[in-house]
């Protein structure tokens, strides 16, 4: 597999067992573990940290993730919000879960966080231990056709031209999605387009106490959706989603849009009544990814560069951090001489969790899932089952809204409907 070299001059040739694209959290999760284990290691990362990126409410499963990783105190180094869980809106009602009340053991905590602050915090802690990281060089070319080596050849950030040969790539690049579009190995997304208008803000209402920190899902009467993700450092993000056409009904500039939006779900509307934005709107407009492999001879996808879902349940980073620990084990072994099988021991298990997230944002667009956040008489014991799967833990199979999600949630919304109680 080869996607063709530049003849460009070469400036500068390195070696590495594995070279990473990518210096977000899968990134250096991938980095800090295979460093520890003994493995050279090399970022590259066509932006300068720190640098804005969105995906700013993590679930509480990324604590066991970070500390797997030993990023986890690099993370709360930072003093970032803490999030106690998620509360739904839609007009006059509410469901408001608390990760303190969950199914499967673990977090009952985790951090909203600007995302520049956060992945610039995980990227220096793995540069302390001795990682490198290439800030500003982006990933032109690769060669697969060796099976005993990898050739990247890069641009550097005064124009010229920088091999790495390593024994494997990992990309973690994210949205760059950069092996997906020189493999050709994109695929267009089952899900209908969406778009999203967001900004950051001051002026927040806040909630008080331990409901301070929990991101709010708002939802208006046409079925788009708000969010509302309070910081330490008294910013908040603030944004919609909803198909292109909803947007068309609002005029003007891009915060006059985002402001008039807002106006059209009360809850949002109270909470937001005196902010003020930091900075103009910004769009992202269909979003959702999928692709033909995830991995092949030399070479592994990670994080979003395999596949994204959507926003609505601040996925992105757990799967990322989970794929780049499943991602490293497994690539430790293969560098030892053991005999791995991708398919089996890294896809199966990336998979596992993408698929339940995608049940679960499948049952909230078609609206089963707000019927039973919202049913009245929704049995708890289900609630906690649910509750988990909110905080990240797709992987604990002893949950049954983890394993048939899709057979589940159908099955329950058809209980709770006309606001009768659920049953075990």
């Amino acid at each position: 597999m080869r996607a063709e070299l530049s003849p460009s001059p070469v400036v500068g040739q390195a070696h590495t067992d594995v070279l990473i694209i990518g210096a977000g959290p899968s990134g250096t999760a991938a980095a800090s573990l295979l460093h520890r284990e003994g493995w050279t290691v090399r970022i590259v990362e066509k932006q300068q940290f720190p640098r804005f990126v969105i995906g700013e409410s993590l679930l509480p499963h990324s604590m066991d993730l970070l500390e797997r990783a030993g990023l986890l105190e690099a993370a709360q180094a930072r003093g970032f919000m803490e999030k106690r869980g998620a509360v739904f809106w839609r007009e006059g009602e509410t469901c408001n879960f608390d990760f303190a009340n969950q199914f499967t053991a673990g977090w009952n905590y985790t951090y909203q966080v600007p995302r520049a602050e956060f992945d610039l915090a995980l990227a220096d802690a793995v540069a302390a231990r001795g990682v490198e990281v290439l800030y500003r060089h982006a990933v032109q070319a690769v060669d697969f056709s060796d099976p005993d080596r990898v050739v990247t050849q890069l641009g550097t950030p005064d124009g010229g031209r920088r091999t790495v040969t390593s024994r494997f790539v990992l990309d973690c690049s994210g949205y760059g999605r950069v092996l997906p579009r020189l493999l050709d190995l994109e695929l267009p997304s089952d899900f209908p387009i969406r778009e999203s208008l967001f900004a950051h803000v001051t002026g927040d209402l806040r909630p008080e106490g331990r409901e301070e920190g929990k991101i709010w899902i708002c939802i208006n009467a046409e079925g788009a959706w708000i969010w509302i993700i309070p910081f330490s450092d008294g910013r908040t993000s603030v944004g919609v989603v909803a198909e292109p056409s909803f947007f068309q009904d609002f005029p003007g500039t891009p915060a006059e849009q985002l402001r008039a939006i807002v106006q059209t779900e009360p809850n949002a509307a109270a909470r937001l009544a005196g902010a003020e934005f930091c900075w103009e709107p910004k769009r992202i407009r269909g979003y959702a990814c999928r692709v033909k492999a995830l991995h092949g001879p030399g070479f592994a996808l990670v994080g979003n560069a395999t596949e994204f879902l959507d926003p609505i349940f601040s996925s992105g980073v757990t799967l990322a951090l989970a794929s780049a620990i499943r991602a490293a084990e497994v690539l430790t072994r293969q560098l030892r001489g053991e005999a791995v099988c991708w398919t089996r021991e890294y896809d199966e298990h990336v998979m596992q969790g993408i698929n339940a997230f995608r049940s679960y944002v499948v049952a909230w667009y078609e609206g089963v899932l707000p019927n039973i956040f919202f049913a009245a008489g929704a049995n708890p014991n289900i609630m906690r089952q649910i509750c988990s799967v909110l905080a990240g833990y797709v992987w604990d199979r002893s949950n049954p809204y983890v394993m048939q999600p899709e057979r589940a949630l159908p099955l329950l919304a058809k209980l709770v409907k006309g606001r009768q109680p659920a049953r075990p």
